[in-house]
């Protein structure tokens, strides 16, 4: 005969196996957020800073150059880095917002953040080689000799802000829309392979104003991107991606700071 149970005591159930983030990591992608709240976080990434631009160019051509043009002031590329600062600013506070306010999510782990603890150096290095690799290609190219987005080199206070923006600020920002946002809601619509296609394509027509519509230059930028979005889909890690940009940028501003004195003498570039 059975003993009866002590009402005292809880049951004793068997632990449940928990996943492990690696089983987790390797699910699809099916982000809270949709298409529509990307959308509206594309339009903020590209009408704020210009918004900012031309609040802060009228300001300055009452108070401070009012025998300028206001088409002259805009085109500043001081103004234009702060203004694009201000408007990332209120875009990453947007992020934020939507994720952990109107879907009650934790923001790093929404987008993936999943920082790569044993593997940083690997993607540094790669961020290293693709630097290389697509430097011997563009080689091949017919690379325009200037680009308006070499404006900001003119002068090397705005040369040293803009490299600094470069390496830090820009590519946070890019990553976490297009690896962070964009990406995982085509992955979802419509499978990896044209997620990480579509886009490469986006983070390389993004960057075609800057580069003058030139297309050899606007497909390099293309295949960063490629191995940037090909690095998160593998890693299911934006700061993976992260980390291999922050490295691409910094070796290239690293090589021109050397070769122009300090950006002192961006001529030499073209020698």
């Amino acid at each position: 005969m059975s003993s009866p149970q002590n009402p005292w005591l809880e049951p004793v159930l068997p632990p449940v196996a928990k996943p492990s983030p690696l089983a987790a990591s390797s699910r699809g992608e099916d982000p809270v957020w949709n298409g529509w709240d990307v959308l509206q976080i594309a339009c903020l990434m590209l009408f704020t800073p210009f918004l900012f631009i031309f609040v802060a160019g009228f300001a300055l051509h009452q108070l401070r150059y009012p025998g300028l043009p206001l088409a002259e002031i805009v085109q500043k590329p001081m103004l234009a880095l702060v203004s694009e600062f201000l408007g990332y600013l209120v875009v990453a506070f947007y992020m934020v917002v939507l994720i952990e306010g109107r879907y009650h999510r934790k923001f790093s782990e929404a987008i993936r953040w999943n920082w790569p603890v044993r593997s940083w150096a690997a993607l540094c290095g790669l961020g290293v080689l693709l630097l290389f690799v697509l430097q011997g290609l563009a080689h091949f190219l017919p690379i325009p000799k200037n680009l308006p987005f070499d404006r900001f080199f003119e002068h090397p206070a705005e040369a040293y802000l803009t490299s600094i923006f470069a390496i830090g600020f820009g590519p946070l920002m890019e990553e976490l829309f297009f690896r962070g946002f964009l990406y995982p809601v085509l992955a979802r619509r419509l499978g990896i392979f044209f997620a990480v296609a579509l886009t490469s394509v986006a983070f390389g027509l993004v960057h075609a104003l800057q580069l003058g519509y030139a297309w050899s230059a606007v497909l390099v930028i293309f295949f960063v991107g490629l191995a940037l979005t090909l690095v998160r889909a593998l890693t299911h890690s934006v700061a993976a991606s992260f980390l291999v940009h922050v490295a691409y940028n910094s070796t290239l501003t690293v090589l021109t700071l050397i070769a122009t004195g300090g950006f002192r003498h961006m001529e030499r570039l073209n020698q």
